[in-house]
């Protein structure tokens, strides 16, 4: 069976975008933090999950040739990667690879992880993050902390209802001040 994995960035203070939607402040570029994303990349990452505000925001930047100069290994990966986006709003997934899934989240990821040889990795998304975990589907979570207080945002578990007890497997801090927290359930 697969693994659901999430990757995220978060804020000192628990946040994974700010009050605006926005996640900007999370690319903190430096030598090592650029090593480690190009590493991950050529890890393969297994099947992407997206809700639908990611899915389009993850679907703007990385077929363009921008993305492509700027990193090329994740750009690649990232294009040709198995992805699925959830949206009861989004009429077509244009991105190569793309499956869209209107409905039944939870049925469908149960499904992907019963039939998928590859694991899966969830980016950003954090309404499918939230559900997901509520519905006890995450396996891993990879969290990046990054050194900046927000102040306001949205919360990378907003709904979910109840203590949701987790293990601390691994951590790694960057020259950048990032840390990388790795819990599994």
């Amino acid at each position: 069976m697969a693994k659901l994995n999430v990757f995220n960035h978060v804020s000192l203070d628990g946040y994974f975008v700010d009050a605006k939607g926005d996640m900007s402040w999370a690319h903190r570029s430096d030598p090592e933090f650029d090593a480690f994303t190009s590493e991950n990349a050529r890890g393969g990452g297994g099947v992407m999950l997206f809700g639908r505000v990611t899915y389009q925001m993850m679907a703007a930047f990385w077929p363009t040739p921008m993305a492509a100069q700027q990193m090329p290994e994740v750009a690649a990966t990232m294009n040709s990667a198995q992805k699925v986006v959830f949206s009861r709003s989004l009429k077509k997934a244009t991105w190569q690879n793309t499956t869209l899934i209107k409905r039944g989240l939870v049925p469908a990821v149960k499904k992907l992880k019963e039939e998928s040889k590859k694991d899966l990795v969830i980016f950003g998304s954090g309404t499918i993050v939230a559900q997901l975990t509520q519905a006890g589907l995450v396996d891993r979570y990879q969290l990046i902390v990054n050194p900046l207080v927000l102040g306001k945002g949205r919360s990378l578990f907003e709904g979910v209802k109840g203590r949701v007890e987790l293990t601390l497997n691994d951590t790694r801090r960057f020259k950048n001040g990032n840390v990388l927290l790795t819990y599994s359930k």
